[in-house]
């Protein structure tokens, strides 16, 4: 018996740590599909930034590229909705870039996650906000939501001020302060993002 015993938890012990050494994937999502939107620069600050951890396979997921259509038209086979399906599937965390409007979140972000349900689940997101308060009520909405869709949010908030870090509110340059946090919030994704794969 200890015999046997000894073999499984060897293998056991091994499968642990190949998981482990197994990089994350994170998705950062751009939430606004508007012309003129500035999430793109954000998204890719914010990759910049994480790409330089090197602790994880980040990528930027545009909801723009999926032509999705809003939930409740169409037949629900559109194409589009069965590709944001499976990306949402092959990612293990999330990181929202979240603008503000009218004290909470797109309207394409929201129809994006009710899109989908089980590809969310028992997976970790973190934020970055942005708009006149920071962005911050849109989040507070986003917290509920992800709540639902069983996705733990992290607790590091990185907030960006439209007037502070952007030029004429179209152009993103950021303050250096937001740099600690962006990587405390990141930090937090990963152990978490770890952490949940297990139940997975």
């Amino acid at each position: 018996m200890g015999f046997f015993s000894s073999l499984f938890g060897n293998s056991s012990q091994k499968e642990t740590k190949s998981m482990t050494n197994e990089k994350l994937n994170i998705g950062i999502i751009l939430g606004s599909t508007r012309e003129g939107r500035v999430s793109p620069q954000v998204g890719e600050w914010v990759k910049g930034i994480a790409d330089k951890r090197g602790d994880a396979n980040y990528e930027i997921v545009d909801i723009a590229d999926y032509n999705l259509p809003f939930l409740g038209t169409g037949t629900g086979q559109e194409p589009g909705i069965q590709s944001w399906n499976e990306k949402l599937a092959s990612l293990d965390g999330f990181v929202f870039i979240v603008q503000e409007y009218n004290h909470s979140i797109t309207g394409a972000l929201k129809n994006a996650l009710d899109l989908a349900r089980e590809v969310w689940n028992n997976k970790a997101a973190g934020f970055v906000s942005y708009g006149s308060t920071g962005g911050a009520r849109a989040v507070e909405h986003l917290r509920g939501i992800c709540g639902e869709l069983l996705i733990a949010d992290v607790r590091v908030h990185p907030t960006l001020s439209l007037f502070t870090d952007f030029e004429n509110m179209s152009t993103f340059k950021p303050a250096e302060l937001h740099l600690d946090n962006v990587n405390a919030m990141l930090e937090q994704v990963i152990a978490w993002s770890g952490a949940l794969k297990t139940l997975r």
